[in-house]
């Protein structure tokens, strides 16, 4: 500590060591910031709660609010059984058919995730990738990708397999949903990827299956 001191002060006394130590500061300043964007994400949770999407034209009973249709929606979509009225004739409309689902898996000891991705298709025909009490570890540009792959493990997995990127991730925590393209088949999907693009470094996989 004393040895650093001395090479400020001898810096400082003098005008090329002014200069010097200018630059030096100046050079410090993006590697600071820098270090901040890459090593904040690690300490502070991004948290998102988005419900479920009902398709334009649902009609919700009256007695029910929108986010206990989506619940009860939610649900019914993974029941053979038929909801007791008048729920069923209300919803006609909004017929939501869950296509695949799978599990978030840690990708190594670090990088950690939880929770369910699950494709739906909506009364409309269009498809949604919902994360339900999804939980991932923070990190810089996180994205969401989904593969023909069943597991990938790393980069050179996803590179042979190919990908598309859906958006990037909206929070490491909470429930949330993104948009297929209309010309992206879900059965073309074999599972979703959670990755770090600065680093192509995968955080989680969900492999998903047929229900």
């Amino acid at each position: 500590m004393r040895l650093v001191k001395r090479i400020v002060n001898w810096l400082w006394t003098t005008r090329n060591g002014r200069i010097t130590l200018a630059g030096m500061i100046a050079a410090a300043i993006p590697l600071l910031l820098l270090g901040g964007w890459l090593i904040r994400p690690l300490f502070v949770d991004t948290v998102v709660d988005e419900s479920f999407p009902l398709g334009a034209e649902a009609a919700i009973p009256e007695q029910l609010t929108e986010d206990e249709a989506r619940v009860m929606m939610s649900a019914a979509s993974k029941l053979e059984i038929e909801v007791e009225e008048p729920m069923t004739e209300a919803m006609e409309s909004a017929d939501v058919v869950e296509l695949k689902s799978g599990t978030f898996a840690d990708a190594d000891a670090f990088h950690k995730g939880e929770g369910t991705a699950t494709i739906y298709q909506l009364e409309d025909g269009s498809h949604v990738l919902r994360f339900e009490d999804f939980r991932v570890t923070n990190g810089p540009a996180l994205f969401v990708l989904v593969s023909p792959h069943p597991n990938p493990e790393g980069r050179g997995d996803i590179s042979d397999a190919g990908y598309v990127e859906l958006a990037r991730l909206k929070g490491n925590v909470g429930n949330q949903n993104y948009v297929l393209p209309d010309d992206l088949d879900p059965d073309d999907i074999n599972s979703v990827i959670i990755y770090c693009k600065p680093f192509r470094v995968v955080f989680s996989t969900a492999a998903l299956s047929d229900n």
